[in-house]
């Protein structure tokens, strides 16, 4: 049976934490999903289009890598799609604790998918889509968190993209 794994997230922006977790995973599952989370009650710097893109940019030369968005449960994507695997990766005590209670209502929902955590390298335990976006939306230089695969500034912010005439 092929292991496939669902990495999910909202991805606002894709930082080199994620794409640290992905490279070191990809010789774990046969195929992993990278699947950006649409929420609609969630105010996204990027759009979702872009954020799709600029993850397919840093993968587009691995074929066992596949970008996708969702709405809804994460585990009923996983059902949808065949991945017997949830992929999340932890930086800090804080977010182990945020991602075991979010593991277990998941096993209890969907039993059969397995959640599977790696541990963040320590140079990129600080690295946040949040702190990276602030420093985007505030004019600073972000490129060295960001996959070098993503230029920056070939990419508008929505708010960006409404501003211009």
């Amino acid at each position: 049976m092929k292991k496939v794994a669902v990495f999910p997230g909202s991805f606002d922006p894709f930082t080199i934490g994620h794409e640290a977790i992905i490279r070191r995973a990809i010789n774990l599952f046969d195929e992993i999903i990278i699947a950006v989370g649409a929420n609609a009650l969630k105010k996204n710097f990027y759009s979702l289009e872009t954020r799709k893109e600029m993850i397919n940019k840093v993968f587009e030369n691995e074929p066992r890598v596949t970008v996708d968005h969702y709405e809804g449960l994460t585990v009923d994507y996983c059902r949808k799609k065949g991945a017997g695997y949830l992929l999340r990766g932890l930086r800090t005590s804080a977010d182990f604790e945020f991602e075991r209670a979010i593991g277990q209502v998941n096993k209890a929902m969907a039993p059969g998918i397995e959640s599977v955590f790696l541990l963040t390298v320590p140079e990129h335990s600080f690295i946040n889509s949040t702190i990276v976006r602030d420093i985007i939306i505030n004019g600073g230089d972000a490129s060295r968190f960001v996959p070098a695969a993503i230029n920056l500034n070939d990419y508008k912010g929505i708010s960006d993209q409404e501003n211009v005439t």
